[in-house]
């Protein structure tokens, strides 16, 4: 007999943050007719005027948090800087807080995060966790690196690369992540999804390319320049991550691509993901609708890609702050295959992500040199 489902009002989702990544989220939600309440700190966050019900309020106090999953039935988070305590307490309650608030403790700090590869055996860059810049001295042997703070830092803040000990002085006085700096050849991505039922699928990797000042991905296309096996071998270890994790949910997991072939993990992201936006027009199932099937235990949907994609984030332009103006966005707008996703933020500033937009069409080579040109020909400033 054919197992019922009942969604709408019996399926209660809280999701712990409001930006663009709980928005898209809830936009493959409707189609599911689950409800998704809100928890944000910001009055105006993108998530605000489609959620079932907003909550204003800090991710970080116990209370809020607590209050706040109380009652749903399952938690989910779309950043990772959050009160895991106040999860720890609501899963013990009974609640379905995926991903787990001890996948999250791993995540949230990078030090605890590099420390779990070591243990398992999980490929990654050489590391030495410091407590402070005072420490960076005592490393010079270990010079060029890149420093990460092990807490706090998000969309390239809280990362900077140190080549010679000339540069000490810009070093965090926080306790930080030395990573020995890879002469890679490729910066690739895999978004791995796992339900309860223990299905897994991964999505084929994209190729990232990134703004070096703000540290951030630009530019992303799939399928990705790369072999058969090196593909194969990416899927591989982005299912033995979130395995060994014993995580529910989706999860980024961001890889080296060295000249030798060998692939690192450089870092996770145990929720969607800026590198799958684009599965929302290139793939049969969306990094979201995904994320929501995982949650639930419901079966998960075929990655397969339907059309080649590239997809460029829309920054907020350097010198510009207050209400927003999307510069040269209709010239594009014109143009077969031009998917525009804007994120409800009223106000720009510098490197701020305020949108993105995917580039489909037959062949990877001419959506990815359209989407080069919509990046230098669409600028979000200010009135």
């Amino acid at each position: 007999m054919t197992k019922s489902v009942t969604y709408g009002r019996g399926s209660r989702v809280g999701m712990i943050g409001g930006g663009q990544l709980g928005r898209m989220f809830i936009q493959s939600a409707i189609d599911f007719n689950v409800e998704v309440h809100v928890l944000d700190p910001d009055p105006q966050a993108p998530c605000k005027f489609i959620a079932h019900s907003f909550t204003e309020g800090s991710l970080n106090d116990y209370e809020t948090v607590l209050k706040f999953g109380e009652d749903k039935d399952v938690l989910t988070v779309e950043i990772e800087n959050i009160n895991i305590e106040a999860l720890e307490v609501l899963e013990k309650m009974g609640k379905k807080v995926f991903p787990q608030p001890n996948v999250l403790r791993i995540i949230k700090d990078k030090g605890i995060q590099k420390e779990f590869y070591s243990n398992h055996n999980i490929p990654t860059a050489p590391f030495k966790l410091i407590q402070s810049n005072d420490e960076l001295n005592k490393n010079k042997d270990f010079l060029p690196f890149v420093q990460k703070m092990r807490t706090g830092g998000y969309d390239g803040k809280g990362v900077q690369v140190i080549k010679s000990k000339n540069e000490f002085e810009k070093g965090f006085q926080a306790p930080s992540v030395l990573e020995q700096l890879i002469d890679f050849e490729k910066e690739i991505s895999v978004i791995v999804a796992r339900n309860e039922a223990g299905q897994m699928t991964t999505f084929p990797a994209v190729e990232c390319e990134f703004n070096p000042e703000a540290n951030l991905v630009e530019l992303l296309f799939s399928p990705a320049d790369i072999s058969s096996q090196v593909e194969q071998n990416a899927q591989d270890l982005a299912k033995s991550v979130i395995e060994k994790l014993d995580m529910i949910g989706i999860l980024a997991v961001e890889m080296f691509l060295t000249k030798d072939g060998e692939l690192l993990v450089n870092e996770i992201a145990p929720r969607p993901h800026n590198s799958g936006h684009h599965t929302i027009e290139c793939n049969v199932t969306s990094q979201f609708e995904q994320h929501l099937r995982s949650i639930l235990n419901l079966p998960l949907g075929s990655t397969k890609i339907i059309q080649a994609g590239a997809m460029i984030n829309l920054l907020g332009e350097k010198g510009f702050e207050g209400k927003a103006v999307y510069e040269g966005l209709e010239n594009y707008l014109k143009l077969p295959g031009v998917h525009p996703h804007l994120y409800g933020k009223t106000h720009t500033k510098p490197y701020r992500k305020m949108g993105h937009v995917t580039v489909t069409g037959e062949l990877v080579e001419e959506v990815k040199q359209l989407a080069k040109e919509a990046l230098i020909g669409i600028k979000v400033i200010s009135e």
